[in-house]
């Protein structure tokens, strides 16, 4: 149960909610006991959707979670010391049972996925894979065929695992994230597997790359033959939206650089065909090449001042004037804090009303001063309530805050914004990320203008909240044209600005939030998490260092597994 339960003699604890890999969705994760058994549900949902879809017209290949990775992102309940992977022999036949009914139900390919291939795995679960899929080939002619699915990251470290898949029918790889396994993958395949090449990004809003694309298909088509090379998404299209047909605002330059769920289906039909004829799809694949033309060249995109700037940005700017403890000794004489003050994280419940007010101001139903009086009395309420309360660290609410990110990026040069691109996070929870579409700037202040009214009217010091640039870019869709680290750079320059803008303004607490910090962090250690770790902590200390000692900085960090990342973030923990 994922809420859990409690009354009476009964005590259900919550399962735990985690991140999918480097995702912003989430799922429960299973929770095994050392006594655990599995059955095979007496109406198997994956089941009962393939035949739903059938009588619909619509022949389907199910997905399943494969059963390794299924124990491998498992854990042991509250009181019992089970390894989940231990208990593969157990679970495996119920897998063939499944199978078997899937077939009998009309399926004839079933993909599997085993995205734990993108980990550094422990020996038992690497060993995991030969037992359980000996047992499921061993059905082969009492099952569909079954392809394994990979994606977020390549399967080169894990190919002693492959042999485990020999009398499959094939695999699948996620050529966007990672296109240089291509060529070791294709060399690791059987006499008769098939690939299915994930070219079209199933994580992001952009127009796939034709060209790009092809390249990719050709170099599996000229080692395996078109019979063996499957065009796929590089992932599920969960983390997208569903259809660009839905936006009816976007400007017109902009909508043709996106494609959203329906729009990447047609991007594979299209590639399918531009392999084998492509002449036959010769209009598409030269208005993709306009689209992806008039990206690069776009003014929207490239802003040469923002290039510059980047450009002047020196070590000195990733450090604090001072050492800790001159810089403590500073702040406790500024702020007159007691030894253990007390604040809030910032935000203050977002009330019927405040949404009511807001959704006014959008349609225009009260003016912008009207809106602003309303907003006033809130952070009036909020700093009353803390009075009342005698917290040391005053914060204003954020009566005027729709979102931590959107809020920022509507005042952001380099965002765009949709109407209708809600993504699910989980279960019913949806949504709806800013785009960032070129290089980024900060026109104006976006925080001042509030905490300094709330600053005026407050008995004891008030803290500035800002969103990190981490936790901007991670949760908005990203440009795939730049890395990541320089549009993380961008926003920190952005930021920075926002901080000495808050400061000269008598904010002298300044909370900049990364819960997004741990999210990501790349699936695997080695010299891409060190880098990452590198540009993401500089980041957030180029945003942060520019004020003067007594001046305090504050971050907060949720959603997180700490000690993934903390050993790389303690030159950046700092008041």
């Amino acid at each position: 149960m994922g809420r859990g339960h409690q009354k009476g003699d009964v005590d259900v604890p919550a399962l735990e909610m985690v991140k999918w890999f480097d995702s912003n969705y989430h799922y429960v994760k299973p929770t095994l006991q050392d006594n655990q058994t599995f059955a095979l549900a007496e109406d198997p949902k994956p089941v009962r959707e393939f035949l739903e879809a059938k009588e619909a017209g619509f022949h389907t290949r199910p997905v399943l979670v494969g059963p390794v990775s299924f124990l491998a992102l498992g854990k042991a309940d509250r009181g019992s010391k089970v390894d989940p992977i231990s208990l593969i022999d157990k679970l495996v036949p119920v897998y063939i049972e499944l199978l078997k009914k899937l077939k009998a139900a009309g399926a004839d390919h079933v993909q599997i996925d085993e995205p734990v291939l993108v980990f550094d795995l422990r020996p038992e679960v690497k060993a995991a894979f030969k037992p359980a899929y000996e047992a499921i080939s061993a059905q082969a002619s009492e099952i569909p065929a079954i392809t394994i699915a990979t994606y977020f990251g390549d399967i080169v470290h894990n190919f002693d695992v492959l042999p485990a898949f020999a009398n499959l029918h094939g695999l699948h790889v996620d050529l966007v994230r990672h296109p240089e396994q291509l060529e070791p993958v294709l060399k690791q395949l059987g006499p008769n597997q098939v690939l299915s090449a994930g070219v079209v990004d199933g994580r992001n809003i952009w127009k796939n790359n034709f060209q790009k694309s092809l390249d990719l298909l050709h170099t599996a088509i000229k080692a395996l033959g078109p019979e063996r090379v499957v065009v796929a998404t590089s992932s599920s299209l969960l983390h997208v939206p569903h259809t660009l047909a839905s936006e009816k605002k976007l400007p017109a330059d902009v909508y043709e650089w996106f494609s959203f769920a329906v729009e990447k289906v047609k991007e594979v039909a299209i590639l399918a065909k531009a392999v084998v004829d492509p002449e036959s799809v010769r209009a598409e694949l030269d208005a993709n090449a306009a689209a992806m033309k008039s990206r690069a060249e776009s003014a929207r995109t490239n802003d040469p001042a923002v290039a510059e700037r980047q450009a002047q940005v020196t070590d000195a700017m990733h450090h604090r004037q001072s050492d800790f403890e001159t810089r403590y000794a500073k702040q406790r004489t500024h702020l007159s804090l007691p030894l253990f003050p007390t604040t809030t994280i910032g935000s203050f419940p977002q009330t019927n009303e405040i949404r009511i007010q807001r959704a006014k101001f959008t349609k225009g139903e009260i003016t912008a001063e009207q809106y602003d009086e309303f907003i006033k009395k809130e952070i009036d309420l909020a700093i009353q309530i803390q009075d009342e309360l005698g917290l040391d660290v005053y914060v204003h609410g954020e009566p005027e805050r729709n979102d931590m990110v959107q809020y920022f990026g509507e005042r952001l040069k380099g965002f765009v914004f949709t109407t209708h691109a809600w993504v699910q996070s989980y279960g019913s929870r949806c949504v709806r990320p800013p785009i960032i579409v070129g290089d980024i700037s900060r026109p104006a202040p976006m925080t001042v203008k509030e905490s300094k009214y709330a600053a005026e009217r407050s008995k004891k010091p008030m803290k500035g909240m800002l969103t990190g640039p981490v936790t901007c870019l991670r949760w908005s869709f990203p440009r795939d044209d730049v890395h990541q680290s320089v549009q993380c750079q961008q926003l920190a320059l952005a930021l920075r600005d926002e901080v000495l803008d808050l400061e000269k303004n008598g904010i002298y607490v300044i909370q900049v939030d990364e819960p997004a910090l741990r999210e990501g962090l790349p699936l695997r250690k080695g010299p891409e998490r060190d880098a990452y770790l590198k540009w993401a902590v500089n980041s957030f200390k180029l945003a942060t260092a520019g004020v003067q000692d007594s001046t305090q900085i504050h971050s907060h960090f949720c959603y997180s597994e700490f000690q993934d990342f903390f050993y790389g973030m303690s030159a950046s923990c700092y008041t």
